[in-house]
C-alpha cells in the first residue's frame, strides 16, 4: 500500500507539469492506483480475519492499512481537485508538499518491509515526524502566499489541494506513530 502511495505521487506530479486538458488520463490513472490501494487494503482485512497467526497484532496491522488508504484517498481527491478546477498551474509550495510525501512514501516503503525487525524502524519514526513538522510549515506558508497574492475563487480552489495535501502528510505521520507504538510495545 505504501508503494501505491509512491506511484500516486509520481502521477500527481505529472498532472501538475500539464496543461489542463490533459488531466483527464492522468487522473483516471489515479483513480486505478488508489482502487488498487483500496483492494489490498481489503485483502489485509480479509488476511488478517482468516489467519491463525499474524506478525504483528491485528489493531496494529489494521490501523497502518488504514492510514496508507486514508492517505491514497487524499492523494487521489487532490488530483481529482485539480482536474475538477481546471488548473494549470500551482504556487511552487504544492511541488514543495508533493516532494515531501514522496519523501514519506519512500521510507514508509521501506519501514513496512522491515516490521519483522523493529530495532531498526527507531530512525524512519523520528524522520517522518520531521517531515511532517516541515510539511505543516510549508502549508502555512503555502496559504498565507495564497491569502496575499490570489482572489478568493482562487485562493479556495487551491486551498482545498493544499489541504489534501498536508492531511496525507498527517496520515503518514500517522503511520509512523503506530510503528512508533509498536515499537514501545514490542521492546
Amino acid at each position: 500500500m505504501a508503494q501505491q502511495i509512491v506511484l500516486a505521487t509520481a502521477t500527481l506530479a505529472e498532472i501538475l507539469g500539464v496543461p489542463a486538458d490533459e488531466h483527464g488520463k492522468l487522473v483516471e490513472d489515479m483513480h486505478n492506483i488508489e482502487a488498487k490501494s483500496a483492494e489490498l487494503h481489503f485483502a489485509l482485512l480479509t488476511h488478517m480475519r482468516t489467519s491463525f497467526v499474524n506478525p504483528l497484532p491485528r489493531e496494529d496491522m489494521y490501523a497502518l492499512s488504514r492510514y496508507l488508504n486514508e492517505a491514497m484517498e487524499k492523494m487521489d481527491a487532490a488530483a481529482e481537485l485539480v482536474a475538477l478546477y481546471r488548473l494549470d498551474r500551482l504556487p511552487k509550495r504544492a511541488a514543495d508538499q508533493l516532494e515531501i510525501i514522496s519523501r514519506q512514501a519512500e521510507l514508509t516503503v521501506d519501514a513496512m518491509r522491515r516490521l519483522n525487525d523493529l530495532d531498526d524502524l527507531e530512525d524512519y519514526w523520528i524522520e517522518i515526524l520531521r517531515l511532517a513538522k516541515r510539511a505543516e510549515r510549508t502549508h502555512r506558508v503555502w496559504v498565507a502566499d495564497m491569502i496575499a497574492d490570489m482572489k478568493w475563487a482562487q485562493y479556495s480552489r487551491n486551498r482545498d489541494i493544499a489541504n489534501q495535501l498536508v492531511e496525507v502528510t498527517k496520515d503518514m505521520r500517522r503511520v509512523a506513530t503506530q510503528v512508533g507504538s509498536i515499537i514501545v510495545k514490542e521492546s
